[in-house]
């Protein structure tokens, strides 16, 4: 394991941790939290706001905060009673949306009225399994196709795994396979499909590397049947067994389901 993130705030910047603990439900403190544009019900979309990628979102006991250049918001989240069913790409999930001071800071940002909002459910705003790998190899692949370094970081993974000499690829013969990470145990799923927010800068959120349309190109003239599926990369999983795993904790590929 080379890296461990995760972030409390839905598209905030994906920051390196030594650890985490798996729950049931996935990474514990993993978007925990949302923003919302209560006019439209809709949970903020990084590839529509690549400048959250900006915000640095953190935890502390009860409190949460956010750090914007030289601006800072933090305080303890404050219940509203508000609760609103609102769009998360195309599906219906149930808020409550939070009274404290992040609201202006990150309206002003975004450049409309935002709010900070829990989930009822963990899981409800992540998009498909709550745990997500990459692995060393296809990145070292994707990066010589690039013609520059794309960083781990780029794809917003629960864990970039070292896979020393194996082959480009290796993460999808583990798809339906048990990982072991640490303490815990989790399933691979399948392949993730990625969108435009794999081309921004993980700091600045600049568009700086056509990194989906070389996974796009993935494929064409090695065997594949056209049409060529969405651009994919990596790999999302459930946890099966909950535990603790830290940075450079080995992982080890078990049973098949």
């Amino acid at each position: 394991m080379t890296r461990i993130g995760f972030t409390p705030l839905k598209g905030a910047r994906h920051v390196e941790h030594p650890s985490v603990e798996l729950s049931p439900q996935g990474p514990v403190g993993d978007r925990a939290l949302c923003l919302v544009d209560p006019a439209r019900d809709r949970v903020l979309r990084t590839v529509e706001n690549p400048t959250m990628l900006r915000v640095v979102a953190t935890t502390a006991g009860q409190r949460f905060g956010v750090t914007l250049g030289d601006r800072r918001a933090d305080a303890v989240p404050e219940p509203t009673g508000d609760v609103r069913k609102v769009d998360y790409w195309g599906r219906v999930a149930e808020v409550e949306l939070l009274d404290g001071p992040w609201a202006r800071l990150l309206s002003e940002h975004v450049g409309y009225d935002v709010a900070l909002a829990r989930p009822a459910h963990p899981g409800e705003v992540v998009y498909g399994g709550s745990v997500s790998l990459v692995t060393t190899s296809s990145l070292h692949r994707l990066s010589a196709r690039v013609g520059a370094l794309v960083e781990g970081a780029r794809f917003r993974p629960t864990f970039v795994v070292d896979t020393g000499p194996e082959p480009p690829g290796v993460e999808a013969h583990w798809v339906g396979r048990h990982l072991t990470l640490g303490d815990a145990e989790v399933r691979v799923r399948g392949p993730i499909p990625r969108c435009a927010v794999v081309d921004l800068d993980p700091v600045s959120g600049e568009k700086d590397l056509p990194v989906l349309r070389t996974l796009a190109g993935y494929g064409r003239g090695e065997g594949a049947v056209p049409p060529v599926r969405e651009p994919e990369f990596g790999v999302d999983a459930d946890v099966v067994r909950p535990g603790r795993v830290a940075l450079h904790d080995p992982v080890a590929v078990g049973r098949t389901e």
